[in-house]
């Protein structure tokens, strides 16, 4: 059963995710001083981390930095407001994901089995790997512009060729829209963020038509976007 450390220093919403993460047939355990969380990761070893940003002790920021100093177990990190994501995402915390309060418990969960599946495990089961170069369907050669999924060619724009490489070279890391940006186009032009959004939506309508309906670009609401492992 993969173990879930829940670092949250609001009694209420720890046990009420913990509640759901059990329901799920995961291993929660729970502490709420920042001073003891590193120490607990050590200690505990978790499949995965929900971290909040505000706590007593010691932030959730230097608490994730230190982590990855020894650690690349999956973080979601969980704050109070959409515009400290931004500000997250800027300092490169190293966190796998993000999610504002108020949140629902059942898409803390669905985001936990996500991380834990691209880590490759699954609750209740040994860990399994994940894909390979040669087992994953997506294929992508910037020099030719050309995008395939499975044996079906995605039609990607230059652009979005791009875009989708970015993003599926980092699976599961949020970009935001000004860091999809930088990689739009690479002679200067002036976009604007909208560009981004009209773009996604063209590369998952062709995702779409190649994985019988599914994407794996999925959104981060007020942050941007991020890539998914579609599993079976």
């Amino acid at each position: 059963m993969s173990t879930v450390l829940v670092i949250e220093d609001e009694p209420k919403l720890a046990t009420l995710l913990a509640n759901y993460l059990r329901a799920a047939e995961l291993d929660p355990h729970v502490i709420a001083d920042g001073a003891l969380a590193v120490q607990a990761v050590h200690d505990l070893d978790p499949s995965i981390i929900l971290l909040d940003l505000m706590l007593p002790g010691r932030d959730g920021v230097d608490i994730c930095r230190e982590v990855r100093r020894f650690s690349r177990v999956p973080i979601i990190m969980l704050t109070a407001r959409v515009e400290e994501v931004d500000r997250l995402l800027g300092l490169e915390t190293g966190a796998d994901d993000y999610l504002c309060k108020p949140y629902s418990p059942r898409e803390v969960v669905a985001r936990v089995k996500a991380q834990l599946r691209r880590a490759g495990w699954h609750a209740g089961q040994a860990p399994l790997p994940p894909p390979t170069a040669d087992e994953a369907p997506l294929r992508i050669d910037e020099s030719a512009c050309r995008a395939s999924w499975g044996d079906h060619d995605l039609g990607l724009t230059a652009a979005e060729i791009r875009l989708l490489g970015t993003l599926a070279k980092h699976p599961g890391r949020v970009f935001s829209r000004d860091q999809l940006l930088e990689h739009l186009h690479d002679d200067g032009r002036a976009v604007t963020d909208r560009a981004i959004d009209s773009h996604i939506r063209n590369i998952r309508r062709k995702l779409e038509q190649a994985c019988d309906g599914d994407s794996p670009i999925r959104s981060v609401y007020g942050v941007g976007y991020a890539y998914e492992w579609l599993t079976p």
